[in-house]
């Protein structure tokens, strides 16, 4: 009889340690981390992929804790892709929680002024999983152009610079859902597809035009009589004659000073040796610069030219004797400050 209570009192204290053992490896801290923090779990991972992840960034103070409530919360047949905002004070059983449940935190993805699809495809993969050699290649997918009506050149039109909360796991084909969504939203504001009917142009045309003016000034009150003076150019048939053009067809993006030899570069860009818009933009416009198109200075002038000061302004004209004169104060201006 002794015995037997003595047995049974051990059991009891035994199930007492393993209650207690357990206990702490569900509720007790056991993050390394000394600050909130963020991990990444990618598409396809594995438990192990799991471990390998939290050990990398240095989550877990105890690893085999976590594996073991990891294990009896199952959620090794649970693993779900995603961005987890980690808390410091987090048990294994908050941690495992937060992993299996999908509750991932969103990304904020801005873009803005980027010159070359490279460099979308660049910005994008920063914030979501994709690589940008991956992204790069779908954008310039032969399949998925013909499917959504855009060329290589000109697909970039199909972003909106802006800044958007997307999930970190999102695919190429969630992303260009939620783009043509963003897309068909912007065109459907402020009377932007009324305005578009008037000129006559594309949705890419329109795009294309605004990011020559976004390269040709940042001072946004001029962009409308700019964009008045392309257009007249355009009505008349005149080449655009755009430097900005001529950098991108030249892909000297740091050149200060465009010189003839720039000028002759054959490329469909360069609007100097080409009628006409080019073919696509060559840089990501400002929205500013979109409605400054769309919203265009009706006026006479043909011609304008960089103030020769340090302003970022202007002078326009509406002759070719004006302009030429505005053009030799600026020249002045350059070789007196040496800019070359």
């Amino acid at each position: 009889m002794r015995f037997l209570k003595y047995t049974i009192l051990a059991l009891f204290i035994l199930g007492a340690i393993l209650s207690y053992i357990a206990y702490q490896w569900i509720y007790s801290p056991n993050m390394a981390i000394t600050d909130s923090t963020f991990v990444q779990i990618p598409r396809e991972s594995n438990f192990e992929d799991v471990l390998q992840i939290l050990d990398r960034e240095n989550i877990l103070k105890n690893r085999s804790s976590f594996t073991r409530v990891a294990q009896l919360m199952k959620y090794p047949n649970r693993i779900q892709s995603g961005n987890y905002k980690i808390e410091k004070d987090f048990n294994n059983r908050s941690l495992v929680g937060r992993l299996r449940s999908g509750d991932q935190a969103p990304v904020k993805l801005t873009i803005n002024s980027v010159r070359l699809l490279e460099n979308l495809a660049g910005a994008i993969s920063k914030v979501i999983e994709p690589d940008s050699m991956r992204l790069l290649e779908q954008l310039k997918d032969p399949k998925f152009l013909t499917q959504e009506g855009y060329t290589v050149e000109n697909v970039m039109s199909l972003f909106i610079p802006n800044t958007y909360e997307l999930w970190w796991d999102t695919d190429f084909n969630s992303l260009i859902k939620r783009m043509k969504k963003e897309h068909q939203i912007f065109w459907e504001k402020k009377e932007r597809l009324k305005r578009l009917e008037k000129l006559e142009m594309t949705k890419e045309e329109v795009y294309t035009l605004a990011s020559i003016i976004e390269k040709e000034t940042l001072v946004a009150g001029e962009k409308p009589r700019m964009a008045g003076v392309y257009m007249n150019r355009l009505k008349r048939g005149m080449k655009l004659q755009a430097d900005p053009t001529v950098v991108f067809a030249n892909k000297q993006f740091d050149l200060k000073r465009v010189l003839n030899k720039h000028l002759e570069f054959d490329s469909p860009y360069n609007t100097y040796v080409y009628e006409g818009l080019p073919p696509g933009p060559i840089c990501m416009p400002n929205i500013n610069s979109i409605d400054a198109v769309l919203n265009y200075e009706d006026h006479r002038y043909l011609y304008f030219c960089a103030k020769p000061d340090n302003s970022g302004l202007h002078d326009f004209a509406k002759s070719l004797i004006e302009h030429n004169r505005n053009a030799k104060n600026y020249w002045r201006y350059l070789n007196k400050n040496k800019i070359k």
